[in-house]
């Protein structure tokens, strides 16, 4: 077995999909688009409203936990729904999360008060957290490793739209109609999403008895609970060296720690943790976790620098960040179809790495007076280094995975890059908000120093340009100054991911899909067997599959 598979792995012919199965290849990503779609617009949209709603609401003081809900819930959900697909059938699961986002969605726009909408952006996030890995594992069913670089330019021009648009309908809405409607526009497009999939979307569902890890759900949930606190306090609601910031690490080490001892002793743990004996899995996870710091945590902070320093309204600087996503976009369809082409995919994260530290580099460099033509090829560089980067990392995770533990393994990876992001948020805040006040103490008005604690730079830039010329040059000066630091201190982070991609093994690409072993051996028979192996399916080896005849 193991000589035919080396040959099978080696071949060099490439196993192209016929025009028929491409066809229903388009259709399915079409569906599982719509509702990454949905998932990945609530990041945006929501940011242009904020501060209407804090005055529609009367909640400026909880304005920050409408964001921080919808990141806790979906953090916190993203590795149950990768196991609930590998357990039971990933259709119906992901369809679950596109009712659990549209329920979410209808109660937060007929919310009446700050706490109401809180909760509801809530449940928002567990239903975004089952769409984004539900849609990238179900890929990992239908389409080879091998042949998965071609479509992930699709994705690609789906968190691409998303940014754009979300500035820009979040604007249009709340200008022309109400903010309610950023809310509203999600139920007919996840009611096309949940009918489009249930059509077109057929795969095998083998359901064996299992148990779900409770403890350890209960404890992972609360460690990244105190985790986002902490990220999300710091340096703003609490010191970061005052007991109660200090109580919150001790008390997240401490979960993390009696996770961690569960699972090692559970018989089905929501994490397994010999996931990272995979050497790829846990180079991608690492890589994730600092990708999601340097991309949620710097990247962030480019509608801050459109909106206050180059005076962009809130939907103008969605259109000026068309470069970044157009970079993203070239590069997640050429490494792709690189990928297919030639099923080698360990140099495109250690490229793209490297061109997101140079990028953040150049980002440093931006004054008051830089023409846009060079902010945006600054962020087309940026952005061709994301491209290269995240959709490789899922393909590496889900080849060298087994198969029953495909949507664990890509909810893991997502998990790292979500709390990356957030710890990269927090951490390059505190650094511009220190860099600020350090700048402002020097040369400023004690007037000026007042509104740069107040936090109405991050809640309103608008107003900043209505201020009296006096206050408004120093502030946007110290402003400016301060974002230079934040991408300085960014950049080492890409470097560090940089170095931890050249510990990747390029291990061969599989050239068939799980839809295509179960059509051609009962699934059921071949799970049972590796249950009695094993005693769970988390025992079939991946390379069970890959000799099987592609799609």
């Amino acid at each position: 077995m193991a000589t035919e598979l080396t040959s099978t792995s080696q071949a060099p012919v490439e196993h192209e999909f016929s025009k028929e199965e491409h066809h229903r290849i388009i259709v399915i990503l079409s569906a599982l688009m719509l509702g990454m779609f949905l998932a990945s617009l609530d990041q945006t949209i929501v940011s242009t409203a904020l501060p209407t709603i804090a005055g529609d609401l009367h909640g400026l003081n909880r304005l920050a936990w409408v964001v921080t809900a919808y990141l806790l819930a979906s953090t916190i959900s993203t590795p149950l729904w990768g196991k609930l697909g590998d357990l039971y059938g990933r259709k119906s699961f992901f369809q679950l999360a596109i009712v659990i986002f549209l329920v979410g969605s209808m109660l937060s726009g007929l919310s009446q008060s700050m706490i109401e909408l809180i909760a509801c952006r809530a449940i928002q996030g567990v239903g975004a957290g089952g769409l984004i890995v539900g849609a990238q594992a179900i890929i990992g069913d239908v389409i080879p490793p091998r042949q998965r670089g071609r479509y992930m330019g699709y994705f690609g021009a789906t968190f691409g739209l998303s940014s754009v648009l979300g500035p820009l309908a979040g604007g249009f809405f709340t200008q022309h109609l109400t903010w309610r409607w950023i809310f509203y526009i999600n139920v007919p497009i996840g009611i096309v999403a949940l009918f489009a999939i249930a059509m077109v979307l057929h795969i095998p569902t083998v359901r064996i008895p299992h148990k779900i890890d409770i403890l350890g759900l209960t404890l992972l949930s609360a460690g990244v609970t105190a985790i986002i606190l902490l990220t999300t306090w710091g340096g703003s609601t609490f010191a970061w060296l005052s007991p109660e910031i200090l109580g919150m690490g001790g008390l997240a080490v401490a979960l993390l720690a009696v996770f961690c001892y569960v699972e090692t002793r559970v018989e089905e743990p929501i994490i397994p943790l010999d996931l990272f004996k995979i050497r790829n899995f846990t180079v991608a996870s690492s890589v994730s976790f600092v990708i999601g710091f340097t991309m949620f945590g710097a990247i962030v902070f480019m509608p801050l620098y459109l909106q206050v320093v180059q005076n962009a309204s809130p939907t103008m600087s969605g259109l000026e960040l068309l470069p970044m996503v157009a970079g993203m976009l070239t590069t997640f369809i050429i490494s792709g179809r690189l990928v297919s082409r030639t099923g080698r995919y360990r140099i495109f994260p250690i490229m793209g790495t490297g061109t997101v530290a140079v990028g953040l580099v150049l980002l440093s460099r931006l004054t008051t007076t830089t023409p846009y033509a060079m902010i945006a090829v600054d962020m087309f560089i940026v952005g061709i280094g994301l491209g290269l980067v995240m959709q490789v990392l899922v393909v590496a995770v889900q080849n060298t995975v087994p198969h029953a533990r495909l949507g664990t393994a890509t909810s893991t990876a997502t998990f790292f890059r979500t709390i990356g992001g957030a710890f990269g948020v927090a951490a390059l805040n505190a650094v511009f908000n220190n860099q600020l006040l350090s700048q402002l103490r020097s040369s400023a008005s004690p007037a000026v120093i007042g509104i740069a604690k107040s936090g109405l730079i991050t809640a309103n830039p608008e107003q900043i340009h209505k201020l009296p010329a006096s206050i408004q040059v120093p502030l946007i000066d110290a402003i400016n100054h301060s974002l230079q630091i934040v991408f300085i201190v960014a950049a080492p982070t890409a470097v560090v991911a940089f170095g931890l991609c050249w510990l990747m093994k390029e291990t061969p690409l599989r050239t068939t899909a799980h839809v295509a072993a179960t059509s051609r051996h009962d699934a059921a028979e071949h799970m049972n067997g590796a249950a009695g192996n094993g005693s769970h399916p988390e025992a079939v080896d991946a390379h069970d599959v890959h000799e099987l005849p592609a799609l």
